[in-house]
């Protein structure tokens, strides 16, 4: 670029030219050598001028026939203050180290844990500034001791973790036997509250088919990041898969989650090793009942055995002990998308007025019998009924029934009572992503026209 030079050629009129020789008196006498070029660009100050812009440097050029150089040194520094101000602006949007916090920094910013809670779920929780940055704090119990450099480590694999659909982790704080996790404040409501509005119960702002799919999509691949793709050398675990831990964003209802890598540092979960590809083998998993003396395994667990960590009522799969595993991942994922899909809670008490006593409705065994009977001599139309009912009404009837049975059909295989038949977040994922596309074709046929008009005056 320092070498190209730029020339202007352009006819003058005939007033410009006696004006030119008017003033050509008055003009210094143009220096030789290298000082004709300066001369030139000093002349065309006190004539109309036109301006270039060329690789963001402006070059004004007369009228006359001339041409101008731009300088080594000038381009020289615009292109470093380019990249400067280039690597300074990329810089700002990568996201810090991450953090860990000093007790008083947390009591500062929840005004010593007497703020207005967030949420009003057990577990406590305050956004605050921490920082610079709006953040959530909730506090949890530490399952079992945990040392700074393991800490550190645990931290690290979290926050070098990023995915459109997972809320971030920024940092942690430890005190006693509780540990505060700050994660980033995302703007939305969670789903369990975008589905059933206690105020207003025939109202959802999840009324179309697409705005279901779109949050389906989302959470299937969030989760199978988190299994797969989040750990170095293990394959992490989730624990917290629920409809009131994913939050939806408006205005295109993206889902995402949260309480990531929570069951992590508490020490809630089971740490698989990943599959070698190399050695086309997966390692054994063995479990370690006895303190900490005993060799490390591939899989460990809390130190004690009497701990026994609480699931959550209606997302707990059958052989869960305490520990949750990616298995018990998949379960509470199907049960959250046939959540999804009914708009029902996963387990309710239906009052019978005929016996007297509260019969209790699982969501699970409402959509197997939604779809029972295909391909085993079952009406097709009876299955087609059934289905319709049992997918929530505030759709109004407005979606493609064969996507929906087969959205149902995944997540009966992932609430299977066998954990070996439940497959992996991968192969789901692959299969929500191609039923959303399925969907988005359906969609894009059935759009509701508005291309006529209509009149209301007198015929």
């Amino acid at each position: 670029m320092c070498g190209n030079k730029m020339a202007v050629n352009a006819t003058q009129p005939d007033q410009l030219s006696r004006r030119r020789s008017s003033r050509s008196s008055r003009q210094p006498p143009i220096p030789s050598s290298g000082d004709q070029s300066q001369t030139r660009v000093n002349q065309s100050t006190n004539i109309t001028s036109s301006s270039f812009t060329y690789d963001g440097g402006t070059v004004t050029g007369t009228g006359s026939s001339s041409s101008y150089r731009l300088g080594s040194s000038t381009a020289t520094a615009d292109a470093s203050i380019s990249s400067t101000t280039s690597l300074s602006s990329l810089r700002n949007s990568l996201p810090e180290n991450t953090h860990i916090y000093d007790l008083s920094e947390i009591r500062s910013a929840t005004n010593n844990f007497l703020a207005k809670r967030f949420s009003s779920s057990s577990t406590p929780s305050w956004r605050c500034n921490l920082r610079g940055k709006q953040v959530v704090v909730f506090q949890r119990k530490l399952r079992r001791p945990i040392l700074d450099s393991e800490l550190r480590e645990k931290l690290s694999v979290i926050y070098r973790s990023h995915h459109m659909s997972i809320i971030k982790l920024l940092g942690a704080c430890i005190s006693g036997d509780c540990i505060y996790l700050a994660y980033d404040f995302i703007s939305g409501g969670n789903l369990t509250d975008c589905l059933r509005n206690k105020r207003n119960p025939n109202f959802t702002v999840l009324s179309t088919w697409m705005s279901r799919m779109q949050i389906a999509t989302d959470l299937a691949s969030g989760l199978d990041y988190i299994h797969n793709n989040a750990g170095l050398k293990i394959n992490l675990v989730h624990k917290y898969v629920k409809s009131s831990s994913v939050i939806v964003t408006e205005p295109s209802f993206n889902a995402k989650i949260c309480h990531f890598g929570t069951a992590e540092l508490c020490g809630e979960t089971v740490i698989e090793a990943k599959f070698d590809k190399q050695r086309r083998e997966i390692v054994e998993i063995d479990e370690i009942d006895s303190p900490e003396s005993s060799p490390v395994k591939k899989l460990y667990r809390s130190n004690s055995r009497t701990v026994k960590f609480e699931g959550v009522k209606g997302y707990m799969a059958p052989e869960f002990q305490g520990l949750a595993t990616q298995k018990t991942d998949v379960y509470a994922f199907g049960v959250v998308i046939l959540e999804l899909l009914s708009g029902e809670e996963p387990v309710k008490y239906r009052y019978d007025k005929e016996t007297g006593d509260h019969v209790r409705m699982d969501i699970v065994e409402m959509a197997r019998y939604a779809v029972a009977g295909d391909g085993g001599g079952g009406v097709e139309g009876e299955i087609d009924g059934r289905l319709r009912r049992w997918v929530d009404r505030r759709l109004k009837d407005s979606f493609p029934v064969t996507v929906a049975e087969k959205m149902i059909r995944i997540a009966l295989d992932c609430v299977d009572v066998d954990p070996s038949k439940r497959p992996s977040m991968s192969r789901v994922s692959g299969k929500v992503s191609k039923l959303y596309l399925d969907s988005r074709k359906w969609a894009d046929t059935f759009r509701v026209p508005n291309d006529f008009t209509s009149s209301f005056a007198p015929r």
